[in-house]
């Protein structure tokens, strides 16, 4: 089958063999595919990221749910933000049947372990025609959602999570710095639990425009009209959430430099490399710093339902669709913020 294919940090398109579909487990054709930006900073960073990695687990003791780490130098297909069709299923299946359509937490399991999906040598990702998921960790799409909109449950699960761990609640204020995608599934989740105001702050015209959309009260470029100062002359008093959804260096410190006394930040942006910041900074404004990753199997659910009722609109953040093919240029294109948000890979 067609792939985009991951080894030695670079992407090529080649054909790859099907996956084998074992206990528990379906095989499924892949209908959409969202490109994430980890998945761009992988092909960057990723050799960084693993060594980190592999020093976190160093001395630690075994955790059987953690995923089995891919080698870079085999072939891996990324792509974990996937709604497919189910086409077979395996022995022990018993709640999905063939041509249900489902998304699914991204990972699998079989005797080996856990396998992260689309970061693994064993288990395709959504970057390919077709995947084998497990039965336990998907979820059925509601009749009438698309597919397209049902792939973007990954990406808001993310900001249900990031919102969910910041402990926000009403009668406080959120400051978003960075509008891709992560920020904006922020904005998302905050503006369904009636968060206000909230304000983002992004280089880039088109995605401020879509933080707008999503229910930021304001906008700014911020070599323009600094965040904190647009959250003064709009509030200034409600306690301030900060939430550094850009993962550059520099970015933690210079959220510590904006925040208020007694200011939570909130770390949702991947930043794989190092980074240095001034630790007096936050002991002086009794800063509290809260770094999150992914989302829990229930966060998955209430972000596919928050799709499916409507509860929030993210079709304005799909903006370009693309085959298999098209993957490495579309690797390219998400480059260009005022040209992208969200690609999605369909597959023929």
């Amino acid at each position: 089958m067609r792939a985009a294919v991951m080894r030695d940090w670079s992407l090529r398109v080649d054909d790859i063999p099907e996956p084998f579909m074992g206990g528990g487990q379906v095989l499924a054709k892949v209908l959409a595919c969202g490109i994430c930006g980890s998945d761009l900073h992988m092909l960057v960073h990723g050799e960084e990221s693993r060594r980190l990695s592999a020093e976190m687990a160093e001395g630690q003791a075994p955790n059987p749910g953690s995923p089995i780490m891919f080698e870079p130098h085999r072939d891996t297909v990324m792509g974990h933000e996937f709604c497919c069709e189910v086409l077979d299923v395996g022995p022990g299946v018993n709640n999905l049947k063939q041509g249900d359509i489902v998304v699914s937490f991204p990972v699998t399991f079989d005797e080996q372990g856990v396998h992260g999906i689309g970061f693994s040598n064993k288990y395709p990702g959504g970057y390919s025609e077709r995947i084998v998921i497990n039965e336990m960790m998907s979820i059925k799409v509601p009749n009438g959602l698309s597919a397209e909109l049902a792939a973007m449950t990954e990406p808001l699960a993310v900001g249900v999570h990031a919102v969910e761990k910041s402990r926000i609640a009403q009668g406080d204020a959120a400051v978003i710095i960075g509008l891709g995608p992560v920020g904006l599934a922020c904005i998302a989740e905050l503006k369904m639990r009636g968060i206000g105001p909230i304000i983002g702050a992004d280089f880039s015209p088109r995605r401020r425009a879509l933080a707008e959309l999503l229910g930021a009260d304001v906008v700014v470029d911020p070599r323009e009209v600094p965040a904190i100062e647009a959250w003064r002359k709009i509030d200034g008093k409600k306690p301030l959430v900060i939430f550094e959804a850009v993962g550059v260096p520099g970015m933690i410190e210079q959220a510590m430099r904006m925040a208020p006394k007694d200011s939570r930040i909130l770390i949702v942006g991947a930043c794989m490399q190092e980074d240095h910041m001034h630790p007096m900074l936050g002991i002086g404004k009794e800063l509290s710093l809260q770094f999150v990753l992914g989302y829990s199997p229930i966060e998955f659910g209430d972000a596919l339902t928050a799709i499916a009722e409507g509860k929030v609109d993210l079709s304005p953040l799909i903006t370009g669709r693309v085959g298999i093919d098209g993957v490495p240029q579309a690797f390219k294109d998400l480059g260009d913020p005022e040209q992208h948000a969200k690609i999605l890979v369909m597959p023929k």
